[in-house]
Protein backbone atom coordinates (compact mmCIF):
# COMPACT_ATOMS: atom_id res chain seq x y z
CA UNK A 1 0.00 0.00 0.00
CA UNK A 2 1.23 3.45 -0.86
CA UNK A 3 0.28 6.71 1.10
CA UNK A 4 2.13 10.46 1.07
CA UNK A 5 5.21 10.87 2.79
CA UNK A 6 4.48 12.21 6.01
CA UNK A 7 7.61 14.79 7.67
CA UNK A 8 8.16 13.32 11.68
CA UNK A 9 6.80 16.56 12.94
CA UNK A 10 5.62 18.50 10.56
CA UNK A 11 3.82 20.47 12.53
CA UNK A 12 6.84 21.97 13.92
CA UNK A 13 8.33 24.15 11.35
CA UNK A 14 5.54 26.46 10.13
CA UNK A 15 4.38 27.41 14.33
CA UNK A 16 7.69 27.40 14.75
CA UNK A 17 8.17 30.23 11.87
CA UNK A 18 4.74 32.13 13.08
CA UNK A 19 6.43 32.53 16.33
CA UNK A 20 9.52 33.66 15.13
CA UNK A 21 7.47 36.22 12.95
CA UNK A 22 5.89 37.57 15.57
CA UNK A 23 9.16 38.34 17.41
CA UNK A 24 10.23 39.57 14.41
CA UNK A 25 7.17 41.47 13.25
CA UNK A 26 7.44 43.48 16.94
CA UNK A 27 10.52 45.36 15.93
CA UNK A 28 11.37 45.63 12.24
CA UNK A 29 8.34 48.28 11.46
CA UNK A 30 9.93 50.41 14.45
CA UNK A 31 13.57 49.48 14.32
CA UNK A 32 15.24 53.37 14.28
CA UNK A 33 12.82 53.99 17.45
CA UNK A 34 13.21 50.53 18.77
CA UNK A 35 16.37 50.66 19.15
CA UNK A 36 17.00 54.65 20.55
CA UNK A 37 14.19 54.08 22.99
CA UNK A 38 16.16 50.24 24.18
CA UNK A 39 19.61 52.10 24.34
CA UNK A 40 19.00 55.49 24.62
CA UNK A 41 21.34 56.35 21.97
CA UNK A 42 20.41 58.99 19.32
CA UNK A 43 18.83 58.42 16.28
CA UNK A 44 21.99 59.17 13.99
CA UNK A 45 23.80 56.24 16.30
CA UNK A 46 21.85 53.95 15.92
CA UNK A 47 21.37 53.94 12.36
CA UNK A 48 25.19 53.88 11.68
CA UNK A 49 25.67 51.04 14.13
CA UNK A 50 22.76 48.92 12.52
CA UNK A 51 24.30 49.46 9.13
CA UNK A 52 27.43 48.67 9.82
CA UNK A 53 26.32 45.74 12.01
CA UNK A 54 23.96 44.80 9.44
CA UNK A 55 27.06 44.77 6.17
CA UNK A 56 29.46 42.91 8.58
CA UNK A 57 27.22 40.42 10.06
CA UNK A 58 26.85 39.10 6.31
CA UNK A 59 30.53 37.69 6.97
CA UNK A 60 28.86 34.66 9.00
CA UNK A 61 26.97 33.33 6.38
CA UNK A 62 29.91 31.59 4.83
CA UNK A 63 30.27 29.47 8.34
CA UNK A 64 27.10 29.11 9.04
CA UNK A 65 26.81 27.25 5.57
CA UNK A 66 29.71 25.02 6.45
CA UNK A 67 28.61 24.39 10.00
CA UNK A 68 24.98 23.25 8.42
CA UNK A 69 26.68 20.96 6.35
CA UNK A 70 28.92 19.17 9.41
CA UNK A 71 26.51 19.34 12.01
CA UNK A 72 23.28 19.44 10.44
CA UNK A 73 20.40 22.79 9.96
CA UNK A 74 18.57 21.48 12.60
CA UNK A 75 21.14 21.87 15.45
CA UNK A 76 22.37 25.55 13.45
CA UNK A 77 18.96 26.84 13.80
CA UNK A 78 18.60 26.66 17.71
CA UNK A 79 21.94 27.75 18.31
CA UNK A 80 20.65 30.71 15.97
CA UNK A 81 17.70 30.89 18.31
CA UNK A 82 19.83 30.71 20.98
CA UNK A 83 21.99 33.71 19.90
CA UNK A 84 19.10 35.98 18.94
CA UNK A 85 17.49 35.33 22.16
CA UNK A 86 20.52 36.33 24.10
CA UNK A 87 21.10 39.16 21.97
CA UNK A 88 17.42 41.03 22.39
CA UNK A 89 17.35 39.93 26.31
CA UNK A 90 20.71 42.16 26.46
CA UNK A 91 19.90 45.05 24.35
CA UNK A 92 17.85 46.92 27.04
CA UNK A 93 21.01 46.82 29.27
CA UNK A 94 23.70 47.98 26.02
CA UNK A 95 23.21 51.59 27.05
CA UNK A 96 26.94 52.45 26.08
CA UNK A 97 28.01 52.34 22.32
CA UNK A 98 30.91 49.86 22.47
CA UNK A 99 27.32 47.93 24.29
CA UNK A 100 25.27 48.08 21.70
CA UNK A 101 27.74 47.72 18.86
CA UNK A 102 28.98 44.31 20.23
CA UNK A 103 25.14 42.90 21.09
CA UNK A 104 24.10 44.18 17.64
CA UNK A 105 27.09 42.57 15.70
CA UNK A 106 26.44 39.65 16.84
CA UNK A 107 22.72 39.88 16.59
CA UNK A 108 23.30 40.25 13.24
CA UNK A 109 24.75 37.83 12.49
CA UNK A 110 22.49 35.49 12.91
CA UNK A 111 19.93 37.46 11.66
CA UNK A 112 21.84 37.29 8.58
CA UNK A 113 22.35 33.91 8.61
CA UNK A 114 19.11 32.15 9.57
CA UNK A 115 17.08 32.23 6.53
CA UNK A 116 19.89 30.05 4.55
CA UNK A 117 19.86 27.77 7.66
CA UNK A 118 15.97 27.51 7.93
CA UNK A 119 16.16 26.55 3.98
CA UNK A 120 18.78 24.01 4.57
CA UNK A 121 16.35 22.73 7.14
CA UNK A 122 13.47 22.53 4.92
CA UNK A 123 15.35 20.66 2.64
CA UNK A 124 16.65 17.89 5.44
CA UNK A 125 13.06 17.10 6.54
CA UNK A 126 11.10 17.05 3.02
CA UNK A 127 11.11 15.95 -0.26
CA UNK A 128 9.73 16.58 -3.81
CA UNK A 129 6.33 18.42 -3.71
CA UNK A 130 6.89 18.15 0.16
CA UNK A 131 9.03 20.85 -0.39
CA UNK A 132 6.70 23.20 -1.79
CA UNK A 133 4.25 22.52 0.48
CA UNK A 134 5.91 22.97 3.59
CA UNK A 135 7.73 26.27 1.70
CA UNK A 136 3.94 27.69 1.38
CA UNK A 137 3.00 27.15 4.59
CA UNK A 138 6.27 28.59 6.62
CA UNK A 139 6.16 31.64 4.56
CA UNK A 140 2.24 32.32 5.10
CA UNK A 141 2.51 31.51 8.90
CA UNK A 142 5.38 34.00 9.15
CA UNK A 143 3.64 36.98 7.45
CA UNK A 144 0.72 36.00 9.86
CA UNK A 145 3.63 36.26 12.86
CA UNK A 146 5.10 39.54 11.46
CA UNK A 147 1.46 41.19 11.12
CA UNK A 148 0.57 39.93 14.50
CA UNK A 149 3.96 40.87 16.35
CA UNK A 150 3.68 44.44 14.91
CA UNK A 151 0.34 44.57 16.48
CA UNK A 152 0.99 43.58 19.94
CA UNK A 153 4.35 45.56 20.08
CA UNK A 154 2.02 48.41 18.93
CA UNK A 155 -0.27 47.79 22.23
CA UNK A 156 2.39 47.21 24.58
CA UNK A 157 4.15 50.47 23.43
CA UNK A 158 0.62 52.14 23.29
CA UNK A 159 -0.10 50.77 27.06
CA UNK A 160 2.82 51.29 28.38
CA UNK A 161 4.69 54.11 27.11
CA UNK A 162 8.36 54.10 25.91
CA UNK A 163 9.10 51.56 28.54
CA UNK A 164 6.75 49.50 26.00
CA UNK A 165 10.17 48.98 24.16
CA UNK A 166 12.02 47.29 26.46
CA UNK A 167 9.45 44.81 27.45
CA UNK A 168 8.79 44.59 23.61
CA UNK A 169 12.78 43.65 23.67
CA UNK A 170 12.01 40.99 26.12
CA UNK A 171 9.20 39.58 24.62
CA UNK A 172 11.07 39.25 21.46
CA UNK A 173 14.17 37.30 23.41
CA UNK A 174 11.11 34.89 24.46
CA UNK A 175 9.80 34.00 21.21
CA UNK A 176 12.69 32.97 19.67
CA UNK A 177 13.42 30.88 22.82
CA UNK A 178 9.56 29.44 22.16
CA UNK A 179 10.53 28.70 18.37
CA UNK A 180 13.55 27.17 19.51
CA UNK A 181 11.43 24.40 21.58
CA UNK A 182 8.84 24.10 19.08
CA UNK A 183 11.40 22.62 16.55
CA UNK A 184 12.58 19.71 19.06
CA UNK A 185 9.97 17.37 17.55
CA UNK A 186 11.04 17.76 14.04
CA UNK A 187 13.36 15.23 12.52
CA UNK A 188 14.97 15.21 9.56
CA UNK A 189 14.34 12.17 6.87
CA UNK A 190 16.87 9.63 6.51
CA UNK A 191 19.67 10.15 3.90
CA UNK A 192 18.97 8.85 0.28
CA UNK A 193 21.88 7.34 0.46
CA UNK A 194 22.84 8.68 -2.76
CA UNK A 195 24.19 11.94 -1.94
CA UNK A 196 27.86 11.93 -3.08
CA UNK A 197 30.34 13.43 0.05
CA UNK A 198 32.24 16.49 -1.02
CA UNK A 199 35.90 16.36 -2.27
CA UNK A 200 38.14 17.42 0.01
CA UNK A 201 39.00 20.82 0.66
CA UNK A 202 36.68 21.73 -1.81
CA UNK A 203 34.32 24.22 0.05
CA UNK A 204 32.92 27.02 -1.58
CA UNK A 205 35.03 26.11 -4.90
CA UNK A 206 32.35 23.45 -5.60
CA UNK A 207 29.57 26.10 -5.11
CA UNK A 208 31.68 28.80 -7.44
CA UNK A 209 31.61 25.98 -9.91
CA UNK A 210 28.63 25.31 -10.80
CA UNK A 211 27.27 27.35 -13.16
CA UNK A 212 23.89 27.01 -13.28
CA UNK A 213 23.08 27.69 -9.68
CA UNK A 214 24.84 30.44 -9.98
CA UNK A 215 22.70 31.65 -12.69
CA UNK A 216 19.79 31.07 -10.16
CA UNK A 217 21.24 32.95 -7.35
CA UNK A 218 22.17 36.07 -9.58
CA UNK A 219 18.40 35.97 -11.23
CA UNK A 220 17.16 35.61 -7.05
CA UNK A 221 19.35 39.11 -6.18
CA UNK A 222 17.55 41.02 -9.40
CA UNK A 223 14.16 39.72 -7.95
CA UNK A 224 14.84 40.52 -4.38
CA UNK A 225 15.19 43.87 -5.12
CA UNK A 226 11.28 44.18 -6.01
CA UNK A 227 11.16 42.36 -2.63
CA UNK A 228 12.77 45.30 -1.12
CA UNK A 229 10.45 48.10 -3.27
CA UNK A 230 7.21 47.49 -1.17
CA UNK A 231 9.05 49.01 1.95
CA UNK A 232 12.23 50.92 1.06
CA UNK A 233 10.52 52.65 -2.23
CA UNK A 234 6.98 52.59 -2.02
CA UNK A 235 6.25 54.91 0.62
CA UNK A 236 8.78 57.73 -0.85
CA UNK A 237 6.99 57.47 -4.35
CA UNK A 238 3.43 57.91 -2.81
CA UNK A 239 4.57 60.80 -0.37
CA UNK A 240 7.43 62.28 -2.50
CA UNK A 241 6.33 61.32 -6.11
CA UNK A 242 2.84 61.39 -5.93
CA UNK A 243 1.97 63.49 -2.57
CA UNK A 244 -0.20 61.17 -1.63
CA UNK A 245 -1.19 60.83 2.29
CA UNK A 246 1.06 58.53 4.10
CA UNK A 247 -1.62 56.29 5.72
CA UNK A 248 -1.65 54.96 2.16
CA UNK A 249 1.84 53.18 2.38
CA UNK A 250 0.57 51.88 6.04
CA UNK A 251 -2.39 50.43 4.17
CA UNK A 252 -0.40 49.04 1.40
CA UNK A 253 2.02 47.15 4.14
CA UNK A 254 -1.23 45.48 5.28
CA UNK A 255 -2.98 44.47 2.89
CA UNK A 256 0.36 42.72 1.30
CA UNK A 257 0.80 40.97 4.46
CA UNK A 258 -2.67 39.92 5.55
CA UNK A 259 -2.60 38.48 2.01
CA UNK A 260 0.50 36.49 1.95
CA UNK A 261 -1.02 35.13 5.44
CA UNK A 262 -4.46 34.65 3.89
CA UNK A 263 -3.48 32.81 0.28
CA UNK A 264 -0.13 31.92 0.59
CA UNK A 265 -0.84 28.29 0.68
CA UNK A 266 -3.66 28.40 -1.41
CA UNK A 267 -2.21 30.04 -4.36
CA UNK A 268 0.91 27.77 -3.69
CA UNK A 269 -1.27 24.74 -4.11
CA UNK A 270 -2.64 25.95 -7.59
CA UNK A 271 0.53 26.38 -8.53
CA UNK A 272 1.41 22.67 -8.04
CA UNK A 273 -1.58 21.33 -9.37
CA UNK A 274 -0.80 23.07 -12.65
CA UNK A 275 2.30 21.07 -12.50
CA UNK A 276 4.33 23.92 -13.59
CA UNK A 277 8.37 23.63 -12.97
CA UNK A 278 9.28 25.87 -10.31
CA UNK A 279 11.63 27.61 -12.80
CA UNK A 280 8.44 29.01 -14.82
CA UNK A 281 6.87 29.51 -11.79
CA UNK A 282 9.41 31.72 -10.51
CA UNK A 283 9.50 33.63 -14.17
CA UNK A 284 5.81 33.77 -13.91
CA UNK A 285 5.81 36.08 -10.30
CA UNK A 286 8.64 37.89 -11.97
CA UNK A 287 6.70 38.74 -14.39
CA UNK A 288 3.74 40.18 -12.29
CA UNK A 289 6.64 42.11 -10.23
CA UNK A 290 7.43 43.41 -13.49
CA UNK A 291 3.25 44.55 -14.39
CA UNK A 292 3.02 46.10 -11.46
CA UNK A 293 6.12 48.60 -11.68
CA UNK A 294 4.68 49.30 -14.88
CA UNK A 295 1.76 50.38 -13.28
CA UNK A 296 3.50 52.20 -11.15
CA UNK A 297 5.00 54.36 -13.99
CA UNK A 298 1.74 55.27 -15.36
CA UNK A 299 0.86 56.32 -11.73
CA UNK A 300 3.89 58.28 -11.62
CA UNK A 301 2.73 59.75 -15.09
CA UNK A 302 -0.65 60.61 -14.48
CA UNK A 303 0.03 61.43 -10.72
CA UNK A 304 -3.75 61.55 -10.08
CA UNK A 305 -5.13 64.65 -7.77
CA UNK A 306 -8.04 62.23 -6.21
CA UNK A 307 -6.69 60.36 -3.29
CA UNK A 308 -9.67 58.21 -3.84
CA UNK A 309 -8.08 57.71 -7.57
CA UNK A 310 -5.10 57.42 -6.21
CA UNK A 311 -5.47 54.57 -3.40
CA UNK A 312 -7.48 52.55 -5.96
CA UNK A 313 -4.98 52.56 -8.40
CA UNK A 314 -2.50 51.59 -5.27
CA UNK A 315 -4.24 48.98 -4.26
CA UNK A 316 -4.44 47.34 -7.79
CA UNK A 317 -0.78 47.74 -7.82
CA UNK A 318 -0.10 45.89 -4.71
CA UNK A 319 -2.91 42.74 -5.40
CA UNK A 320 -0.69 42.16 -8.70
CA UNK A 321 2.55 42.51 -6.91
CA UNK A 322 1.39 40.56 -3.47
CA UNK A 323 0.27 37.71 -6.29
CA UNK A 324 3.61 38.04 -8.03
CA UNK A 325 5.22 37.05 -4.37
CA UNK A 326 2.76 34.61 -3.58
CA UNK A 327 3.85 32.39 -6.90
CA UNK A 328 7.50 33.52 -7.10
CA UNK A 329 8.65 33.39 -3.34
CA UNK A 330 8.21 29.16 -2.98
CA UNK A 331 9.14 28.21 -6.09
CA UNK A 332 12.06 30.18 -6.25
CA UNK A 333 13.48 29.34 -2.80
CA UNK A 334 12.81 25.35 -3.11
CA UNK A 335 14.33 25.74 -6.40
CA UNK A 336 17.83 26.72 -4.78
CA UNK A 337 16.92 23.87 -1.83
CA UNK A 338 16.66 21.27 -4.49
CA UNK A 339 19.34 22.55 -6.75
CA UNK A 340 21.83 22.73 -4.43
CA UNK A 341 23.65 19.18 -3.65
CA UNK A 342 22.71 17.19 -0.61
CA UNK A 343 26.28 17.06 1.29
CA UNK A 344 27.32 20.73 0.68
CA UNK A 345 23.34 21.96 0.72
CA UNK A 346 24.66 24.38 3.74
CA UNK A 347 27.28 25.76 1.63
CA UNK A 348 25.20 26.40 -1.67
CA UNK A 349 21.86 27.81 0.44
CA UNK A 350 24.27 30.38 2.44
CA UNK A 351 26.10 31.40 -1.06
CA UNK A 352 22.35 31.77 -2.28
CA UNK A 353 21.42 34.01 0.81
CA UNK A 354 23.77 36.29 0.15
CA UNK A 355 21.68 37.51 -2.83
CA UNK A 356 18.74 38.61 -0.53
CA UNK A 357 21.20 40.34 1.89
CA UNK A 358 23.40 42.64 -1.19
CA UNK A 359 20.07 43.10 -2.32
CA UNK A 360 18.59 44.32 0.90
CA UNK A 361 22.17 46.62 1.28
CA UNK A 362 22.12 48.09 -2.18
CA UNK A 363 18.49 48.64 -2.49
CA UNK A 364 17.88 51.97 0.00
CA UNK A 365 20.74 53.63 -1.84
CA UNK A 366 20.20 52.68 -5.33
CA UNK A 367 16.24 53.77 -5.21
CA UNK A 368 16.55 56.80 -3.17
CA UNK A 369 19.48 58.08 -5.97
CA UNK A 370 17.26 56.80 -8.80
CA UNK A 371 14.29 58.21 -7.46
CA UNK A 372 16.27 62.08 -6.99
CA UNK A 373 16.26 62.23 -11.05
CA UNK A 374 12.62 61.24 -11.36
CA UNK A 375 10.37 59.33 -9.58
CA UNK A 376 9.88 56.78 -12.33
CA UNK A 377 13.13 55.61 -13.10
CA UNK A 378 13.25 53.52 -10.02
CA UNK A 379 10.64 51.16 -11.19
CA UNK A 380 11.70 51.34 -14.95
CA UNK A 381 14.85 49.97 -13.56
CA UNK A 382 13.22 47.07 -11.57
CA UNK A 383 10.69 46.57 -14.72
CA UNK A 384 14.33 45.29 -16.32
CA UNK A 385 15.31 43.85 -13.45
CA UNK A 386 12.34 41.08 -13.21
CA UNK A 387 12.19 40.58 -16.91
CA UNK A 388 15.96 39.61 -16.97
CA UNK A 389 15.40 37.88 -13.89
CA UNK A 390 12.66 35.51 -15.62
CA UNK A 391 14.38 34.98 -18.56
CA UNK A 392 17.37 33.50 -16.92
CA UNK A 393 15.46 31.34 -14.81
CA UNK A 394 13.88 29.79 -18.51
CA UNK A 395 17.48 29.86 -20.43
CA UNK A 396 19.12 28.11 -17.73
CA UNK A 397 16.36 25.46 -16.51
CA UNK A 398 17.49 22.73 -19.17
CA UNK A 399 21.01 22.84 -17.44
CA UNK A 400 19.83 22.47 -13.46
CA UNK A 401 18.97 18.95 -11.94
CA UNK A 402 15.35 17.51 -13.56
CA UNK A 403 13.87 17.00 -9.70
CA UNK A 404 14.89 20.53 -8.89
CA UNK A 405 12.79 22.08 -11.62
CA UNK A 406 10.07 19.80 -11.74
CA UNK A 407 8.62 18.33 -7.95
CA UNK A 408 7.75 15.27 -7.55
CA UNK A 409 5.91 12.74 -5.11
CA UNK A 410 7.60 11.29 -2.77
CA UNK A 411 5.95 8.22 -1.28
CA UNK A 412 6.81 5.58 1.20
CA UNK A 413 5.43 1.81 0.06
CA UNK A 414 4.90 -0.48 3.22
CA UNK A 415 6.00 -3.72 2.28
CA UNK A 416 5.84 -7.01 4.86
CA UNK A 417 9.91 -6.42 5.38
CA UNK A 418 10.19 -2.70 5.73
CA UNK A 419 8.99 0.77 4.44
CA UNK A 420 11.17 1.86 1.26
CA UNK A 421 10.80 5.62 -0.15
CA UNK A 422 10.29 5.65 -3.50
CA UNK A 423 10.24 8.54 -5.96
CA UNK A 424 12.34 10.30 -8.28
CA UNK A 425 15.78 10.91 -7.41
CA UNK A 426 18.97 12.10 -8.33
CA UNK A 427 22.54 9.66 -8.83
CA UNK A 428 25.36 9.76 -5.98
CA UNK A 429 27.45 11.33 -8.76
CA UNK A 430 25.13 14.39 -8.94
CA UNK A 431 27.72 16.85 -7.42
CA UNK A 432 30.36 15.51 -9.52
CA UNK A 433 27.90 16.06 -12.45
CA UNK A 434 27.63 12.53 -13.91
CA UNK A 435 24.04 11.12 -14.65
CA UNK A 436 21.10 12.11 -16.99
CA UNK A 437 17.70 13.85 -16.22
CA UNK A 438 15.39 11.12 -14.48
CA UNK A 439 12.24 10.60 -16.59
CA UNK A 440 8.95 10.35 -14.72
CA UNK A 441 8.55 6.42 -15.33
CA UNK A 442 12.38 6.28 -13.72
CA UNK A 443 12.11 3.27 -11.09
CA UNK A 444 14.44 3.39 -8.17
CA UNK A 445 17.71 2.09 -7.79
CA UNK A 446 17.93 -1.57 -5.89
CA UNK A 447 21.63 -1.16 -4.92
CA UNK A 448 24.15 2.01 -4.26
CA UNK A 449 26.49 2.52 -7.30
CA UNK A 450 29.31 0.28 -6.79
CA UNK A 451 33.13 1.69 -6.04
CA UNK A 452 34.42 1.97 -9.52
CA UNK A 453 31.31 3.96 -10.57
CA UNK A 454 31.63 6.27 -7.11
CA UNK A 455 35.11 6.89 -8.53
CA UNK A 456 34.50 7.85 -12.04
CA UNK A 457 31.60 10.01 -11.10
CA UNK A 458 33.90 11.65 -8.77
CA UNK A 459 36.33 12.57 -11.60
CA UNK A 460 33.77 13.94 -14.00
CA UNK A 461 33.43 17.49 -14.73
CA UNK A 462 30.69 19.46 -13.03
CA UNK A 463 29.64 20.91 -16.55
CA UNK A 464 27.96 17.48 -17.40
CA UNK A 465 25.73 17.58 -14.25
CA UNK A 466 22.11 16.00 -15.35
CA UNK A 467 19.80 18.21 -17.44
CA UNK A 468 15.96 19.14 -17.17
CA UNK A 469 13.52 18.12 -19.72
CA UNK A 470 13.04 20.85 -22.60
CA UNK A 471 10.79 23.52 -21.87
CA UNK A 472 6.62 22.84 -22.48
CA UNK A 473 3.93 25.42 -22.45
CA UNK A 474 2.82 25.63 -18.75
CA UNK A 475 -0.40 25.10 -19.60
CA UNK A 476 0.09 21.45 -21.03
CA UNK A 477 1.45 19.88 -18.01
CA UNK A 478 -1.29 17.96 -16.61
CA UNK A 479 -2.77 18.19 -13.15
CA UNK A 480 -1.47 16.58 -10.10
CA UNK A 481 -4.21 16.89 -7.52
CA UNK A 482 -2.41 15.03 -4.97
CA UNK A 483 -0.12 18.00 -4.14
CA UNK A 484 -2.92 20.10 -3.09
Amino acid sequence: MEKPERIPGQWALPVAAAVNGVGTGMYVPFTLVFFHHVTGLSFTVVGLVLTVTGLAGMAALPPAGAAVDRFGARRVQLALYGVRAVGFALYPFAGSLPAFAAVALVTAAADRAFPAVQSSLLGEVARGAGRDRLQAANRAMQNGGYGAGALLATLVIALAGTTGYTYAAWGNALSFALAALLLRPLRPLPATGRAAEPRAGAGYRLVLADRPFLVVTGANFLNALSYSALSVLFPLFVVEWLHGPAVLTGAAFTLNTVLCAVAGVFVGGRVRRTGARRTRAAALGGALFAAAFLAQIALGTLRPGSTAVLGGGLVAVVLVYTLGELIHSPAAEVLAVAAAPEAVRGRYLAAYQMSWSLAKAVAPSLFTALLAVDGRAPWALLVLTSAAAAALLIRTERHLPADAVRPTTTTIVHTATAPTTTGTTRLASRTAGVGTAPSASRQPEAAPPSPSLTAAAKRAPLASRPAAAGPTPLTSRPAEGSRS
